[in-house]
């Protein structure tokens, strides 16, 4: 029927309850995802005034930025991650649930999760983002993304699993094919990526394997516009281009990804790689939840007013990467980095904490504490306010100060600086292993065909 909105609602399992205690008196208040934003909002909010159910898919917290230390064996996953339930666990009439959320139904004000609906007061949405592939499945189905610790883990893996395959090969294209990278984006991901596996390869894997001639190990990072890190000043641009070339890194601009079938890349201009590795930094959308109206949402984020509510709503927010709130300062939005959604978070809990004591609330102004971006040892890019441009070892000092302490807890801090220190002094990753191998079983599948052709 024309004008008729419908989404889908799973019907809860019965083997599966929720297991909330009544509010009471307090107003309940549904977060939904478990990232910077919603993170900062629970901590600063005053959970004697409010009753809290916190949503995730995971029960943990991901520290994004270093995702790509962990798929470069620079770092183990639990060293960026951090329980929900312990970050937590001294907060008042505080409840988490590891429930992905199926749908919102605004008019009932109830969240619809395979364990059953969740009556609330008001509903923040901080959902952060995912992998946007605009659409093309072959990208989809044969690159690999880098947004969460289950991708950084399958990603290494794979590096290292196709480096095993580059040492039992004689065939001088296949090894090549075998031997080439393709990173997708030149944003800080795909950049930090880049410096990472040149690291990678001069300090590590020249000494395990020796057999393979490192010297034929390409990372080719390509870019749709004309520059690196577009979101920093020229010249941290320029200095980052500098870096990585001197790195041994092939830059490539002006270069659109249409297709990759798992061994050929192409681009919009008709140019061709020949790729067993192309690694996906090219872009996000926001993960967004059926159920709130199609004018409250824009290219895949919620579209907010300045005190965080999603627009036709007076008690659903949004906050972080999910959010779009655009002024003369930022007309397209602000940018998705942790700052923001951090920020996001704290002032709505401050509002609502004010709101609890009959106090006036205060509209969101972003602060923007500058960019930083990590290229290799020694060497890093820094854009501080007010206009402070700098580089090599002060910037990395500072990058590696700031990534730690917004780390979660002080084991993960500890064991972070101990393995970064332990890397600087030895040159060594120590955790370059394939926990999860597929080769053997595609070598025994080919010597199972090959012996079925054998016996005709």
């Amino acid at each position: 029927m024309k004008g008729l909105k419908c989404f889908l609602i799973h019907a809860p399992s019965p083997m599966l309850t929720l297991n909330l205690p009544d509010p009471q008196s307090k107003p309940r208040i549904v977060v939904i995802g478990g990232g910077f934003a919603g993170l900062n909002f629970v901590h600063q909010l005053d959970t004697t005034r409010y009753q809290v159910v916190l949503l995730d898919r995971h029960n943990y917290h991901t520290f994004a930025p270093l995702l790509y230390q962990v798929a470069t064996a620079g770092l183990e996953a639990p060293d960026i991650c951090g329980p929900l339930r312990k970050s937590f666990r001294r907060k008042h009439d505080f409840h988490f649930r590891m429930l992905q959320v199926h749908g919102i139904d605004p008019a009932t004000r109830l969240v619809h999760t395979a364990a059953g609906a969740i009556p609330y007061d008001h509903l923040v949405l901080a959902t952060g983002t995912r992998a946007n592939f605009f659409g093309n499945q072959n990208i989809q189905a044969h690159t690999l993304p880098l947004k969460t610790v289950p991708d950084a883990r399958r990603l290494r893996n794979h590096i290292f699993q196709t480096l095993e395959r580059a040492d039992l090969t004689d065939d001088p294209e296949e090894r090549k094919r075998l031997m080439t990278f393709i990173i997708v984006g030149g944003g800080p991901s795909g950049v930090e990526l880049a410096g990472a596996l040149s690291e990678l390869r001069k300090h590590v894997l020249a000494h395990d394997y020796p057999d393979t001639p490192m010297d034929q190990l390409r990372f080719i990072l390509v870019e749709g516009e004309g520059e690196l890190l577009s979101s920093f000043s020229d010249k941290s641009s320029r200095e980052a281009y500098r870096n990585l070339e001197e790195m041994g890194i092939e830059l490539k601009f002006g270069m659109l990804m249409t297709d990759y079938d798992g061994r050929v890349a192409t681009f919009k201009d008709g140019t061709t790689l020949s790729s067993s590795t192309v690694i996906w930094g090219a872009g996000v959308t926001g993960e967004i939840i059926e159920g709130l109206k199609s004018d409250s949402v824009l290219k895949a984020r919620y579209v907010i007013d300045d005190h965080l509510r999603v627009a036709g709503y007076e008690n659903v927010y949004a906050l972080g990467d999910v959010a779009l709130l655009t002024n003369d300062e930022w007309p397209r939005g602000h940018p998705g980095v942790a700052q923001v959604a951090i920020q996001m978070g704290k002032r709505l809990a401050k509002n609502f904490n004010a709101i609890a004591r009959d106090r006036p609330t205060t509209a969101f102004r972003y602060r923007d504490k500058g960019n930083l971006a990590i290229i290799g040892r020694n060497r890093a890019v820094a854009d501080l306010p007010p206009n402070l441009h700098f580089s090599g070892v002060p910037a990395w000092f500072v990058w590696a100060f700031v990534h730690i302490f917004y780390l979660i807890g002080f084991r993960n801090r500890l064991f972070t600086f101990l393995s970064w220190v332990g890397n600087y002094v030895t040159y060594n990753r120590a955790v370059r292993l394939v926990l999860e191998p597929t080769l053997e079983e595609e070598l025994r599948e080919g010597e199972e065909r090959f012996s079925v052709i054998d016996r005709r």
